[in-house]
């Protein structure tokens, strides 16, 4: 990141002010500043945003997505992939999706089964980099799945609403007046209105308690020795509850930031018998892992002082307020947020065309003058309501840097009031910012790199094992035959191996699970000794486990029950397109199937019951499927398959069905996934229960029968060593019919609720304009415009218009 000159200058003014001559130990805050340069250049810290196409969605729907991922203030230049899982309930990833990442985004979709049950998904996102730090600031979502009727109501526990008290800075200290925030929430994690009284042990009432915005507020309290306190206080329910407050020390030092339109100012006050180690100080001020204000505090014969952080020349973003002892321990820290409005640019959005009447063709228009940027835009019927968790802009500026979860972040983004500023001021007292571990950075010590970053894309790369040095030096080629599962034809591919035994070809972008037969060119002592390891991408976990309280979606009751009957509309009319696909046929007759004499010919009289059969020697996709479960999916009703990640994960009615290669059962998916299916003769998946396997089969079977003599065939590359390489998971393109030409009378209604979705819309100061065209459905009379993106300075842009 290029943090901006004038805030070295800044920086190197304060320094100078406040801090000559202060220092006679070997860490000063010089020493500190040198080492945050080190740690913000070597250690940059990503975050990531996600705008989703919709609010909410229903079975069968598809999920649309574009990430944006920025490095302090900049968009990132740190890696060029990104992860996004999809998680249930349970921790079962559904879906890994690797997206290549273009000017600080990415996109992709992931489309909800029509058979899916839980009503809500778990979303998790994620660079390799950002696996090197804490994983607190990984992008965590929770994405509403509304059925067609209710599931059932959640449990409401005894204790329904939460009372937090934060005093500022971190301690409450006898005998000084100390700032005390607190926070209560709803037991579902809304903000709860709550009010009452402090008391201390002899029951004199010290203090108020009531809420000034979004269940916050504060109040002042000196605390004395030898008292306790208790809060007595009311929900908006009506419950009484009483809440102790954190015991006060009796030695200690408190601080204060008051928030100003151009400044911070501070002040800091020890206690009377403070000991020595806090009687001498320093302050420093800390934005994206730099220095930005740093002074030595004096306080051996005064118990009290203050100064002022200049904040007009700092981008926009939380500042990091921290008091050390003079051992350079932390003993107090305070965030503020800072808004100089110089983070936004705002693209102009119109319609060329418009028309709410049913299926008609609109135009959207988006102009940028000239400025480079990277867009993404839905536009959805404003009916199904709005996303109230967070946009571009407060995520990346403000709740990408916090641990603690902050209600409807983008109020705070409305305007720069003093109103508003003193209630994000209370967000910044009941939450916490731990980017920076003090003690490792004052002493040099800097973070374990266990993930490498990914500067580059996910092309062909691998190295060559088990040759001599005197053989790399001959020189070598690889020749590779790429079999994608998503692709029909081979491609024929080679790369040079150098003299280290390294190969890529950045020439080879890898998407969809690809098998690679490969040959090395050269003498055949140098060909036949060599193992070959390809580089791969991160696998996905089988499991993640989510804090579902932190992820709680808050849902929009105003607009549920509408989205609940569209969701039931949309599941029946899914089903019925789906006709006969799901159902079992038997067909009668006097001659035997191709089909019952290839189950004669391979399957035992234990494996003949009633299943779902398939000859994959005659199928024409059965020669061009990468696996034998890719091969299956979406063939058998219900049965969940998840080819990515490495091993398969396979369910079916609840459980995961047994496995078996020539009726021999197998432990392990991994085994039929590694078969060749060139090698495959027939399929069969047997209904629960098969009592053919251990444990009675209650979620049915899979059996795979390899061909027998005579029915062997030839494939390309087939003799030759292969390697499985997953790369960039594919990308459906948004489907919006075109009513100029498509039957307008079909009977079939249109119910879409996201109407169009563009999620690389990248300008250019010669390329700014773009028009969009798009069709109403059969139902929206309102549009709701969402535009997010980011230039290539690091402005943001969040426009969302409601278009009648």
């Amino acid at each position: 990141m290029n943090f901006p000159e004038k805030l070295r200058w800044l920086i190197m003014l304060c320094l100078f002010a406040t801090a000559a001559g202060a220092q006679s130990q070997s860490i000063t805050i010089n020493s500190v500043q040198n080492s945050l340069e080190t740690l913000a250049a070597n250690f940059p810290q990503e975050k990531i945003y996600i705008q989703f196409d919709k609010p909410s969605y229903a079975p069968g729907d598809t999920i649309w997505f574009k990430s944006y991922i920025m490095t302090g203030t900049n968009p990132s230049q740190i890696s060029k992939t990104v992860y996004i899982d999809f998680v249930n309930t349970d921790g079962r990833v559904l879906k890994h999706c690797i997206s290549p990442v273009l000017q600080a985004g990415g996109s992709g979709d992931y489309g909800i089964p029509l058979d899916f049950k839980e009503e809500v998904v778990y979303v998790k996102a994620y660079t390799k980099w950002m696996l090197n730090f804490d994983s607190s600031f990984l992008y965590r979502k929770t994405l509403q799945v509304i059925q067609p009727k209710p599931t059932g109501t959640r449990p409401v526990p005894a204790i329904k609403t939460n009372l937090q008290f934060l005093p500022e800075g971190g301690n409450i200290v006898e005998n000084i007046e100390t700032n005390i925030a607190f926070k209560a929430l709803h037991f579902d994690g809304t903000p709860a209105p709550v009010s009452g009284a402090v008391f201390n042990n002899s029951n004199t009432k010290v203090a108020d308690i009531k809420t000034v915005h979004d269940g916050m507020g504060s109040f002042l309290l000196t605390a004395k020795n030898g008292e306790t306190y208790t809060a007595r206080w009311k929900d908006d329910l009506g419950n009484d509850y009483e809440t102790g407050l954190p015991a006060a020390q009796a030695a200690g030092v408190v601080l204060k930031v008051l928030p100003q339109a151009d400044a911070r100012p501070f002040t800091i006050q020890r206690s009377e018998n403070a000991p020595p180690g806090l009687q001498k100080l320093y302050i420093l001020a800390t934005m994206q892992q730099h220095l930005v204000y740093g002074a030595s505090v004096n306080l051996k014969e005064v118990a009290v002082t203050g100064g002022s952080i200049p904040v007009k020349e700092l981008p926009s973003g939380v500042l990091q307020v921290t008091l050390f002892d003079s051992n350079w321990v932390a003993v107090a820290e305070r965030i503020s947020f800072i808004n100089n409005e110089d983070y936004a640019f705002e693209p102009e959005v119109g319609f060329a065309q418009l028309s709410t009447e049913k299926r008609k063709q609109n135009t959207l228009v988006i102009h940028t003058d000239s400025i480079s940027a990277n867009l993404s835009v839905a536009v959805t019927d404003a009916g199904i309501g709005i996303d109230s968790s967070d946009d571009i802009v407060s995520r990346l500026l403000l709740t990408g840097d916090l641990k603690g979860r902050v209600y409807h972040p983008y109020y705070y983004f409305q305007n720069n009031s003093d109103t508003l500023q003193q209630q994000l001021d209370l967000v910044m007292l009941t939450n916490g910012w731990r980017r920076i571990s003090w003690d490792a950075a004052i002493h040099n010590k800097y973070p374990a790199i266990k993930y490498q970053n990914e500067p580059d894309y996910l092309s062909l790369s691998g190295k060559l094992y088990g040759a001599t040095d005197q053989e790399l030096k001959q020189g070598a080629m690889l020749l590779m035959i790429i079999k994608n599962s998503k692709d029909t034809s081979n491609r024929i591919e080679q790369a040079i191996v150098d003299g280290s035994g390294k190969f890529a070809n950045p020439n080879i972008i890898l998407y969809d699970t690809s098998k690679i037969y490969y040959k090395i060119s050269g003498n055949d002592r140098f060909a036949n000794s060599s193992v070959i390891s390809f580089d791969n991408s991160t696998p996905s976990p089988k499991t993640i486990a989510e804090d579902t309280a932190a992820n709680a979606f808050l849902a929009d009751t105003a607009t549920e029950n509408f989205r609940r009957r569209l969701a039931e509309e949309e599941l029946r009319a899914a089903k019925f397109r789906q006709g006969n696909t799901l159902k079992d046929v038997v067909v009668k007759t006097r001659t035997k199937s191709p089909l019952q004499m290839l189950d004669e010919k391979y399957a035992s009289p234990l494996f003949s019951g009633d299943g779902y059969q398939f000859d994959v020697m005659n199928d024409p996709f059965g020669k061009s499927a990468i696996s034998v479960f890719q091969y299956l999916q979406g063939k058998v009703a219900g049965l969940q398959i998840n080819t990515a990640g490495g091993t398969p994960s396979v369910t079916w009615r609840g459980g995961t069905p047994a496995f078996f290669l020539d009726e021999v059962q197998q432990s392990d998916p991994g085994m039929l996934s590694s078969l060749s299916m060139s090698d495959v003769a027939y399929i069969k998946v047997l209904r629960p229960p098969f009592v053919g396997a251990m444990g009675g089969g209650a979620n049915g079977a899979i059996a795979v029968y390899t061909r027998k003599g005579g029915d062997v065939a030839s494939t390309p590359g087939k003799g030759l060593p292969y390697k499985v390489i997953i790369g960039y998971t594919g990308q459906k393109e948004f489907y919006s019919p075109n009513y100029d030409i498509y039957n307008n009378n079909t009977n079939d209604r249109d119910l879409r609720t996201t109407l169009f979705w563009s999620p690389n819309i990248l300008t250019t100061p010669a390329n700014n304009t773009f028009r969009l065209k798009f069709y109403n459905n059969d139902i929206t009379q309102r549009f709701r415009v969402i535009v997010e993106g980011i230039t290539t300075d690091g402005k943001l842009a969040h426009i969302e218009k409601i278009i009648e």
